[in-house]
């Protein structure tokens, strides 16, 4: 592999990995926050137990969100300064205000939120977790901002060989950043309330103490799991019918759509020959595809091979087709898997509303089972994004190959991605062990004691 694969490999591992912790990291914030909010305004000891627990693992996950993270920008550097170099004044912006704004936000009052327990009144306490939420989604929101360039660039000029930004707000008002941002919101929502759901399923099925913990974790989980997976879907299909029009050929290579068709089929399963760029086999349902992209069932959906020829006119010789087989099946693992959490979390709602939680043990195993959906929607969901994207890293402006480090090499980046690979497996096993192992610890005894106390002394309080 030469120098250009290598690095387009090691970036695309470094960004799988670091997005393995910041949906949770999204979600769990907010889950947090509300949980301790419940606690200060009803008083029940119940949520404050609540609260700790699930923030020990939101703080594992958020200290490996952070590290992941850092490394990323490194690259940006290392193996791509071309890039960096072209849209560094465009990148400049939303980096620095998501490094200066929002992680100094999130940051400052999460260690207020962890060094204030007993210290702070409880309704302060409770708005520094709501600072700290608030703080992710700023920073999830400017990153997404620097990435939406990349997808649909806008506020720009072009000088002297580079893309200087001309209009910060139209930067901001992206509209593929409007599109991108309420997905990572509710996929976070998604993601905490089928981790939260697992975890609480399984202290279920083994009757662990205290039960009430786990019930009423079971029913926020559920919540969270739901609408976050519902709402995935409904602005997913925003988002697919806005790639239509601005990255018709991404939306094409998602359907292995080779030939240009009016009315469309929806392919269920395609096998294709990407060499002679055409249909070998496939299973379709009759002009879905239209109706889906177009809102209705006469729509012509352009093919593959069609958009190739326009992008050859476009922007001159060239090959224009991301890899079809990888793009088309993310989309179906990530649409798939999204079915899969809208079933599970609906049954889940259904049981905990229903108190049948006990009657079907098997069906809490399955949950217990099923913390991975929405990391495998997720990752799937980015590759969709990202691989679909080729052969631009900005579309439009700069292709993948223009944007490498000129004194890169193959060596070089071996090394690098041998060792990222090596320093990032030993703290994703850690990070797992620690998960589970306080995900199975459950409520610590020290807090079982502490909250028992305060509720003896509540009720000693309430006789005199």
């Amino acid at each position: 592999m030469d120098a250009l694969a290598l690095s387009r490999l090691q970036f695309a591992t470094t960004t799988i990995y670091h997005f393995f912790f910041v949906p949770l990291t999204l979600g769990l914030s907010i889950l947090v926050a509300i949980m301790e909010t419940l606690y200060v305004r009803t008083g029940d000891e119940v949520y404050k137990k609540m609260t700790k627990f699930w923030g020990k693992l939101f703080l594992i996950n958020f200290a490996m969100g952070v590290v992941t993270g850092l490394v990323q920008e490194f690259q940006f550097g290392m193996n791509w300064s071309e890039y960096s170099r072209f849209v560094g004044d465009v990148f400049g912006a939303p980096l620095a205000l998501d490094a200066l704004l929002a992680f100094f936000l999130e940051s400052t009052f999460l260690g207020i939120w962890i060094f204030g327990w007993d210290r702070l009144p409880k309704g302060v306490h409770a708005a520094a977790m709501w600072a700290v939420a608030i703080g992710s989604h700023i920073s999830a929101f400017w990153i997404l901002v620097a990435n939406s360039f990349m997808q649909e660039p806008v506020g720009y000029a072009l000088r002297d060989g580079r893309a200087e930004m001309v209009d910060f707000g139209a930067l901001a008002a992206n509209p593929h950043v409007w599109q991108q941002f309420p997905h990572v919101f509710f996929a976070g929502l998604s993601t905490a309330g089928f981790f939260a759901l697992g975890i609480a399923a399984y202290h279920l099925i083994r009757r662990n103490s205290p039960h009430e913990i786990w019930r009423r974790s079971f029913l926020m989980a559920a919540i969270f799991a739901l609408v976050g997976s519902v709402l995935v879907g409904v602005v997913g299909h925003s988002q697919g019918q806005h790639m239509f029009k601005t990255q018709p050929m991404k939306m094409a290579a998602a359907e292995a759509h080779w030939e240009t068709e009016q009315p469309a089929d929806l392919s269920l399963f395609t096998i294709s020959d990407e060499t002679e760029r055409k249909e070998v086999f496939a299973i379709k349902l009759p002009a879905l595809m239209s109706l889906l992209n177009c809102n209705n069932f006469t729509c012509e959906i352009p093919g593959i091979n069609d958009i190739q020829a326009e992008y050859e006119q476009t922007y001159g010789p060239g090959d224009y087709i991301p890899p079809v087989t990888v793009v088309f099946w993310a989309f179906r693992i990530m649409v798939f898997a999204g079915l899969a959490m809208i079933a599970l979390a609906a049954v889940a709602l259904f049981l905990v509303l229903k108190k049948w939680l006990d009657r079907w043990p098997w069906l809490l195993r399955v949950l217990a089972w099923s913390i991975p959906l929405p990391y495998l929607a997720n990752t799937a969901g980015w590759i969709l994004a990202e691989v679909g994207r080729k052969p631009w890293i900005v579309f439009g402006l700069m292709r993948t190959e223009e944007g490498i480090s000129v004194i890169t090499t193959g060596g070089m980046v071996v090394f690098s991605l041998v060792a990222f690979v090596l320093v990032y497996g030993a703290a994703m096993v850690a990070d797992i062990y620690l998960l589970i192992k306080y995900g199975r610890k459950g409520v610590s005894t020290e807090l079982e004691a502490e909250s028992t106390s305060d509720e003896r002394a509540s009720a000693a309080a309430a006789t005199k």
